[in-house]
């Protein structure tokens, strides 16, 4: 019987072959009858139970229950293993119980304790929460080379050494030394700052401004320069350079210059050629060409995905490229008087950054009290019409700039969000949601901070609006079953049941201590870093967050895949079939996260246990 043990599932698959012989010799079987318990709470555990064949029940008594009435956390099955931190601990924390005939592998607790001390990828496994369990599981992916590539730090291997020449040196000096050292760019010293001046700046400098040779190149530096740590990751450099529009980073440590990394280098390192998508936005001189720039958005997320990126660094790139699509083309349609004066938002996933295949758009305009703009809406009407022939679909519940609805003066926009902050009515909640997420991304940011400035102060202290608002995260139920295994066998709305409830519960928090951030992952760590959750909390949220996004994007990009063309009816179902025993498992854990926050919000809110 030991050796029908499977070693290929986690975290057996993390032993070596000499520590899975050790295993193998050291294996027990248990027999048990229907409602026969394995491990009583508090007794000391045999072992690791890993179950053959049958089901086990995992429960505690319910605390002022005089019937023996038990709360079920979760309901184990055939290849599952149960008791591993019961085993480390030297105490059972549960009963697990029989519920039905039973057969268990066994591993003593001695031989878990040795495997334990001589490999700590299985001690982390059994002892660490879903964030270990899925750095576990990325890392022993077939895409592991490749996530490991693309998580290149900055230090290795990209950081040039500067040219670098102080006050004072001429122009033509700094040329010859440029031409002879065969680099583009120099840093200059003047005092204890460092400025940057390129050939382009140069060429500028003497042909357009009619500069002499002689002058000193520091009064033509500029000394905003973009920097970044050696030891940030090289991916957050492209990010940067692709929001920032620049092809050059400082790297500093400890307020040290430590070098430059270009463009250049950092493409070398990427084979999703995100850089040539970015250069045609910023090349593009008309519609057209911004058009056939936009095409090769969904490329470049099917080419992340399929290397094993993680997520939250996809989705960082791509609302950096989404947003200069968006600025670009508002740019090409909206005069340059006028931009001044106006502000356009997105909001919703788009605002909070967390879009990766275009969803439906969610825009708004504001604009500047009094302005005379006559060609306003249809302006804006054509900005939606391009976007959709972009490929960026149109809402469904019509909250674009296209609608009159969705532009608004800033004196009507604060009156809006006042409007929908005392309203009980779930149109009005839902717009609030949608409008709170939002951010700026053409035009006058100033406009889109005013009016969010005063809505947080007309939020202060106003603790109904904050248990209404919050109500909302409970309108879906978690897909549990009542012994804790994952509800739905075939499909389920991992939007409803697992990433709404997350970012609406966060959403009001956050908007109930004033964070700034729209971006549900840094809103977790603003939160826990404010002390208002606990960092070990934030950090289960934001890994379940993550592997909801991640299991929903990939097979998104399988039914793409299938369809070619058409629209995903389906965006949020996963099919639970597809996903492996492994996935499976995560997701139930992270389903479970998300019950245990929902409960959190009840008694924050005061919610009624609803």
């Amino acid at each position: 019987m030991p050796s029908s043990f499977n070693m290929n599932n986690l975290p057996f698959s993390l032993l070596t072959e000499e520590e899975q012989n050790m295993l193998r010799q050291n294996l027990d079987i248990g027999y048990f009858q229907k409602g026969e318990v394995l491990m009583a709470a508090g007794s000391v555990p045999e072992g690791v139970y890993v179950i053959y064949k049958g089901l086990v029940s995992e429960s505690e008594a319910v605390d002022g229950e005089d019937d023996g009435q038990e709360h079920v956390f979760v309901q184990y099955q055939e290849e599952d293993y149960f008791g591993g931190w019961s085993a480390i601990k030297g105490k059972a924390i549960h009963d697990f119980t029989a519920v039905e005939e039973t057969i268990c592998h066994i591993i003593p607790t001695k031989t878990v304790l040795d495997l334990v001390a001589t490999n700590s990828l299985f001690a982390d496994y059994f002892t660490q929460n879903l964030a270990a369990k899925a750095e576990i599981m990325e890392q022993h992916s077939e895409d592991q080379d490749m996530a490991e590539f693309m998580l290149a730090r900055v230090c290795e291997g990209v950081i040039r050494e500067p040219l670098i020449v102080v006050e004072g040196t001429s122009v033509a000096e700094t040329t010859k030394m440029m031409r002879e050292k065969h680099v583009d760019c120099v840093l200059v010293k003047r005092g204890s700052r460092y400025g940057m001046v390129t050939g382009t700046d140069l060429l500028d400098a003497v042909v357009i401004n009619s500069l002499p040779l002689d002058a000193d190149v520091a009064e033509i530096a500029s000394y905003r320069l973009i920097s970044i740590d050696p030891d940030d990751y090289l991916f957050n450099a492209l990010i940067m350079m692709t929001q920032q529009k620049i092809e050059r980073i400082v790297v500093i440590k400890s307020q040290e210059l430590v070098g430059i990394v270009e463009l250049t280098d950092v493409l070398s390192f990427f084979s999703s050629h995100s850089h040539v998508i970015g250069l045609r936005i910023e090349r593009a001189k008309s519609v057209e060409g911004l058009h056939q720039a936009a095409q090769g958005l969904n490329k470049l997320i099917k080419s992340l995905v399929s290397h094993g990126v993680k997520t939250r660094f996809a989705m960082d790139l791509l609302a950096a490229m989404n947003g200069r699509i968006m600025a670009k083309l508002f740019d090409l349609m909206v005069p340059p008087d006028i931009q001044p004066h106006v502000c356009l938002i997105v909001m919703g996933s788009e605002g909070r950054g967390e879009q990766i295949m275009k969803t439906d758009q969610d825009n708004a305009l504001i604009y500047r009290d009094g302005l005379a703009w006559p060609e306003m809406h249809e302006v804006m009407q054509r900005f939606s019409k391009q976007l959709i022939e972009f490929g960026y679909p149109k809402c469904p519940g019509d909250i674009m700039v296209s609608n009159p609805e969705w532009v608004n003066s800033l004196g009507d926009w604060t009156q809006k969000l006042s409007d929908w902050s005392s309203s009980w009515e779930e149109q009005d909640q839902m717009n609030l949601a949608i409008a709170v997420d939002a951010k700026p991304v053409a035009g006058n940011p100033a406009l889109f901070k005013a009016g969010r400035n005063w809505f947080f102060k007309s939020l202060k202290n106003n603790d109904l609006f904050f248990s209404h608002f919050a109500k909302v995260a409970l309108d879906f139920d978690t897909p549990l079953t009542f012994f804790g295994n994952l509800k739905d066998k075939g499909q389920l709305d991992v939007k409803k049941g697992g990433i709404f409830p997350i970012v609406h519960g966060v959403r009001t928090i956050a908007l109930e201590h004033r964070i700034l951030a729209t971006n549900t992952f840094k809103r977790l760590e603003a939160l826990a870093e404010a002390g208002v959750i606990e960092e070990r909390h934030a950090k289960d949220l934001t890994e379940a967050l993550g592997l909801f996004i991640q299991l929903r994007l990939r097979q998104q990009i399988k039914r793409a895949d299938e369809q070619e063309a058409g629209v995903d009816l389906t965006p949020n179902t996963l099919d639970l079939q597809s996903l492996n025993k492994m996935e499976r498992d995560l997701l139930r854990d992270a389903f479970h996260i998300v019950k245990g926050f929902k409960k959190h919000l009840e008694l924050k809110y005061h919610l009624g246990g609803r």
